[in-house]
Parts: structure tokens; C-alpha cells; sequence
């Protein structure tokens, strides 16, 4: 009865981290650039290996009840939306736009950028968008073209020139690390891995979550999270019968 009563425990906390992950999954459907998080769940017994378990690791884990887990980052991706904004870049395939930030370079899928007062290019935010080889963007006035591989040209009454090339940088989800809805840093020592990405002018990378599918899911997440509390409160309460019966006794 007590393992029950653990094993119900445990699932309820189980479904409550994955309620929260799709819940934020859901409400920032509409997010430009935002990646989703999965859950992922594992078996003790395919985490370990003997030597682990000569060590005792396989038995604190055993007595943690059997499931370890957490999220990892799903990079795929997203709708592109035509805006017909110049500025307006979406990435199609693996990598990252990066930008200089206060705490340094972060990166991002969402291409919504701007030209600043001083004519460089910049986020939102106003944070400078670096190129390939790390240095920011000045865009002169004129009519703005960007190529698939992220150059930017502009055309003027005096002819043409290239202002730059936007730098796109790519790794692997295991070496991302989330910060906020739409943003993220590379963790130390990550990799960096070749990108096949593509610049598309003029349009916008929405969330790689599907408003509808992820509303079904939290729904049925917390049908599961209900099942379990039912499961829990079933044993809790034969376990305070089995203890008040004994306690009697004695």
C-alpha cells in the first residue's frame, strides 16, 4: 500500500510539471519565434548502469518512485507569416538571429527588427542585431533588400551597397538554454553547428506550437493529473484507516 501510495504521488507531481509546461506552451502560441518545451519521462532501470548501481544511485532513484524526466527545447519549426515589412526577417531551417544585450549576446528566432535613430539594426528592444562576424549593422536610408543568406543591400539614388550580412548561428537544443518567451543563450561550452538556414524578407517565424493541439493536450493533462489525485486520495485514506484500525489495536 505504501509503494501505491508513492507511485500515486509521484504521478500527480509528474502531471502538475507537465501541466505547467503546457500551459506556457499554450500561451505563447501567438509569440513570434517561440520554441516549445517538451516533457520527456525515462525508466530507472535505462538510466543505469551497473556500476551505478553497486554505487547505491539506483537506489535513491528507486526511492524517488521510478520516473526521471524534465524538458528539452523543440527546434522545429515554425509558420511563416508575410508581413511586408522590409525589416521583417524569418529564418527557414536550424539557427538563430543573435543580438547584443546588456548580458551579452542572446539569440533569437524572432526577426522583427528595426532601424534605430543611429541607423543601426535592432531589435525591439533596441538591441543591436550583430552580424557573422559579431560587429553590429548600420542600415543607410534607402530601399532594403535582404538575401537568402542574410546580406543586406541597400539601394539609394547614388547606386547600391551592402550594409552588411545578418549573422544566423546554430546549436544543438541540449546547449540551449531559455530566456523568457522568445530569447535564448548558448550555456558554456556549447558547440556551434553548421546551419542550413535560409532568410526569408518580409515575413515573420510564428511559435512552433499549435494553438488547437495544445489545448488538447493540456486538456488531456489534466484529466491524467485528475486521475492521479483520485488514485492518491484512495490510498492516503485506506493508509489513515489501515493506521487508526492498528493504532486502536495497540
Amino acid at each position: 500500500m505504501d509503494s501505491g501510495l508513492y507511485a500515486a504521488y509521484t504521478g500527480v507531481l509528474a502531471r502538475t510539471q507537465a501541466l505547467d509546461t503546457a500551459a506556457n506552451n499554450l500561451a505563447n502560441a501567438n509569440t513570434n519565434g517561440f520554441r516549445a518545451q517538451r516533457d520527456y519521462f525515462r525508466g530507472v532501470l535505462a538510466s543505469f548502469s551497473p556500476e551505478t548501481v553497486e554505487k547505491g544511485s539506483m537506489n535513491e532513484a528507486v526511492n524517488r518512485f521510478g520516473i526521471l524526466g524534465g524538458t528539452s527545447l523543440d527546434l522545429s519549426q515554425g509558420t511563416l507569416q508575410p508581413t511586408g515589412n522590409p525589416l521583417d526577417l524569418a529564418l527557414q531551417g536550424n539557427g538563430f538571429f543573435q543580438g547584443s544585450t546588456s548580458h551579452g549576446v542572446r539569440l533569437t528566432r524572432d526577426g522583427s527588427f528595426q532601424r534605430g535613430t543611429d541607423g543601426t539594426l535592432t531589435t525591439l528592444q533596441g538591441e543591436p542585431v550583430l552580424s557573422a562576424s559579431g560587429a553590429a549593422i548600420t542600415v543607410p536610408t534607402g530601399n532594403i533588400s535582404v538575401s537568402a543568406d542574410g546580406t543586406v543591400s541597400v539601394s539609394t539614388d547614388a547606386g547600391s551597397a551592402i550594409a552588411g550580412k545578418v549573422g544566423i548561428m546554430s546549436y544543438a537544443s541540449s546547449d540551449l538554454q531559455a530566456e523568457g518567451t522568445n530569447r535564448f543563450m548558448a550555456v558554456e561550452g556549447a558547440k556551434q553547428i553548421a546551419s542550413t538556414a535560409t532568410v526569408q524578407q518580409g515575413s515573420l517565424e510564428g511559435a512552433n506550437q499549435d494553438a488547437v493541439h495544445g489545448t488538447m493536450q493540456l486538456m488531456m493533462l489534466q484529466r491524467q493529473a485528475e486521475m492521479m489525485q483520485k488514485a492518491l486520495s484512495v490510498f492516503s485514506n485506506d493508509l489513515d484507516k489501515t493506521a487508526s484500525e492498528e493504532l486502536g489495536r495497540v
